[in-house]
């Protein structure tokens, strides 16, 4: 059976430390044992790499050992990930701002990935921007994308 494809988004990483929302860290790290990731082919940005050096230590470290156990494949950027970006934008997706949830929408857009799991639920986990991902990608050629948090995935089997 083919792996569904996961970009994992940078809220997903910080989950695993967040003492602040016990029930999210415990799905977060639920999801992350090994019997469920291995269910999955995992990806990640150089944007959340980013992110996740501006973090400071020890939860730098913390994050990249955690990204160096699982081995997401990276994405870099390119000019068709840059394009949706712009696209999204364009279309309102949200503001400069905000431009790294943008750019996470769009890489895992244009490299065909199946869903985003993110607990960023303020930009990325709404109905609204998956509309507005939904439209765009149509019209510019590219599959559904699905945005979702640990917690649906781990309710919707999926595999």
């Amino acid at each position: 059976m083919k792996k569904l494809k996961l970009y994992i988004e940078t809220s997903v990483w910080n989950h695993l430390f967040a003492d602040d929302v016990p029930e999210k860290r415990m799905v977060t790290e639920r999801f992350f044992r090994d019997e469920e990731i291995r269910r999955f082919d995992l990806y990640i940005s150089e944007i959340v790499l980013a992110e996740i050096n501006d973090a400071p230590e020890p939860k730098r470290d913390m994050l990249l050992k955690e990204i160096g156990r699982y081995n997401p494949e990276v994405l870099y950027l390119n000019p068709d990930v840059a394009a949706v970006a712009e696209e999204y934008l364009k279309n309102g997706l949200l503001t400069k701002k905000h431009i790294d949830d943008i750019y996470h929408l769009a890489y895992a857009a244009v490299n065909g990935l199946d869903i985003l799991l993110s607990w960023n639920m303020r930009h990325l986990v709404k109905r609204r921007t998956q509309l507005i991902v939904e439209l765009t990608n149509k019209a510019l050629g590219y599959r559904e994308l699905e945005v979702w948090t640990p917690e649906e995935l781990m309710e919707d089997d999926v595999s």
